[in-house]
């Protein structure tokens, strides 16, 4: 029989322990956890994501913060087959563009010449 302690906690309110089992779980910050973060209602109708932090002791939903938008482009974007040339939409204002040097704003060639 599991006799753990369940709890909600938020974020910016965990303790040091799981706060350093968060950390343990996701090092990479927001980058790791939006994968794992899980949809819960609110009987009000509002909802909330969370992920699951286990402790010796403790089994904690912690709430984290995430963007409705940026959750269904990411869902989105995860359960893409990764062909980005087919498809009706065109995504390129939702998720980054990996080639930066089309953003060149040519002052590097003026400084360059200094």
């Amino acid at each position: 029989m599991d006799t753990k302690k369940r709890r909600v906690v938020s974020y910016e309110n965990m303790d040091d322990v799981l706060r350093a089992a968060f950390e343990e779980k996701y090092p990479k910050g927001l980058a790791d956890y939006l994968p794992d973060a899980n949809r819960y209602d609110k009987p009000d109708g509002t909802v909330f994501y969370a992920v699951t932090i286990e402790t010796e002791d403790t089994i904690a939903l912690v709430k984290v913060d995430v963007s409705v938008d940026a959750a269904e482009d990411i869902e989105s974007w995860l359960n893409s087959d990764g062909d980005d040339s087919a498809g009706d939409s065109d995504d390129s204002d939702n998720l980054p563009d990996d080639n930066i040097s089309q953003y060149s704003s040519g002052d590097e060639e003026a400084s360059d010449q200094e």
